[in-house]
């Protein structure tokens, strides 16, 4: 399977949750999470142009002359955001496409977005070869990986998958 996004942020939010979706084990058109992630995706859309771009197996939620901008309902995981973005930086790159990076965060309950800015950096590209291959890696085990335990999990689209 080629590596994307949604992979990248599973990789680094829970390995099951990488492993199943790579494995086309989908559960998410049920879930009330992506189905809000999905309508501030569309919210945003109304106001603002070069919004959801597509590029080979990526889908760039906004793309200016400066940055690449992530929309994301909830900064719950920011780590995972933050290298979904980076990953997404690094397809740019590789197209000749040099930006920087922003993640805006939208909390549903609070008035104020907050928004966070990453630059692409050798070590970061190193990284994120080592996670691609670490991903590709755990596609094709045969065992899936163990549940994880965490709070977070009661909101995940495979809750049920792995608890129930």
């Amino acid at each position: 399977m080629r590596i994307n996004g949604t992979l990248i942020n599973y990789y680094f939010h829970c390995k099951r949750q990488c492993y199943l979706h790579g494995n086309r084990i989908n559960l998410e058109d049920n879930s009330e999470a992506v189905k809000t992630g999905k309508a501030i995706h569309e919210e945003k859309a109304e106001h603002y142009h070069n919004v959801e771009i597509a590029l080979e197996n990526i889908r760039i939620d906004r793309l200016t002359k400066e940055y690449l901008t992530e929309i994301k309902k909830s900064d719950a995981d920011e780590e995972a955001c933050k290298w979904q973005l980076l990953y997404y930086l690094l397809i740019l790159k590789q197209k000749g496409i040099n930006r920087k990076g922003r993640i805006e965060f939208i909390e549903k309950n609070k008035s104020n977005k907050r928004v966070e800015t990453f630059e692409l950096t050798e070590d970061y590209e190193n990284q994120l070869e080592k996670v691609i291959d670490d991903i590709h890696v755990l596609l094709m085990q045969e065992e899936i990986p163990e549940v994880i335990h965490k709070k977070h999990c009661k909101k995940c689209a495979y809750y049920e998958y792995c608890y129930i």
